[in-house]
């Protein structure tokens, strides 16, 4: 049995990345807050496109509920720290990983450790998540630290990438000025502003945004480890187009589809507005 050799187990990567850029990705440092559905197929992904250093946090712990999208949920580690677990799969395939753990998840008082030295954060937080996702993107925007969300929806993934001196976070999904009931579904349709995973939903009911629930299927987690470490490569390299907020893309596998989005404003253009006040009087808000 051979002993772990970076450069022999990366190798294959070589010809859609030159040897420098490779050598280059084992030094760059990605924080990745949430270990689940998304969070932990990133960290996988990004580890076998070679990156090298890690900052990951997650509080949670393996449940049932978890087997259907989430790769470190098994029988094995049900009732396991996230965490430990997906660190263990990591190390597995780089042993010589350099990562800092953040048992707590992200909070205010640990979000300058978590982004200290990163070059790009990967949004894995719950979408639920609302104070910790804006309080980090936030954080990021301060220290000019480009971050990406893909997020799970339906059989697809909806990206939005927030470069340093372009649209913030906070101004694309204006979280700061609504009620906590409302921010669910800006956030929805700020992520997906084609919303193309609703013309098959199968169940409408499951959808219940005021108790924080909803269906996920693993093809959407896959698609966004996809597109987020390809959207990381060219962040890192400078090479490639990058779409930044307001624009974003919508790519749905069942229906075969791509949408390039463009909201100026988010979510306080025109069509987004009417979108929202259209949702809320169907969900009497």
């Amino acid at each position: 049995m051979s002993t772990f050799e970076y450069e022999q187990a990366f190798s294959r990567n070589i010809g859609w990345l030159t040897r420098h850029e490779q050598n280059q990705l084992r030094h760059k440092r990605v924080a990745i807050a949430g270990m689940g559905g998304v969070g932990g197929v990133h960290l996988l992904t990004l580890c076998r496109l070679g990156i090298g250093k890690f900052n990951l946090a997650d509080f949670d712990t393996f449940d049932l509920v978890n087997f259907n999208r989430q790769t470190g949920a098994a029988v094995s580690t049900l009732g396991q720290p996230k965490l430990d677990i997906m660190i263990q799969q990591a190390r597995d395939i780089n042993p010589e990983l350099d990562i800092i753990g953040f048992t707590q998840g992200v909070t205010e008082n640990n979000l300058d450790a978590f982004l200290e030295g990163v070059d790009l954060y990967v949004d894995g937080l719950d979408f639920f998540a609302f104070q910790a996702r804006q309080q980090t993107f936030a954080q990021c925007a301060a220290k000019g630290i480009p971050a990406i969300t893909a997020a799970p929806l339906g059989m697809g993934t909806a990206v939005l990438n927030f470069l340093p001196g372009g649209m913030s976070f906070k101004d694309y999904f204006r979280l700061d000025d609504c009620p906590e009931s409302e921010k669910p579904l800006r956030f929805l349709l700020g992520l997906a502003p084609a919303r193309l995973q609703m013309d098959y939903l199968a169940d409408p009911s499951t959808v219940d945004l005021a108790n924080r629930k909803g269906p996920s299927t693993i093809m959407a987690c896959q698609l966004c480890a996809g597109v987020a470490a390809t959207e990381a490569l060219k962040i890192l390299f400078g090479r490639g187009p990058v779409r930044a907020a307001p624009k974003g893309y919508h790519f749905d596998a069942y229906r075969n589809k791509l949408e390039l989005t463009w909201r100026p404003g988010g979510n306080r253009n025109p069509l987004q507005r009417l979108a929202i006040a259209i949702a809320k009087r169907k969900l009497g808000l």
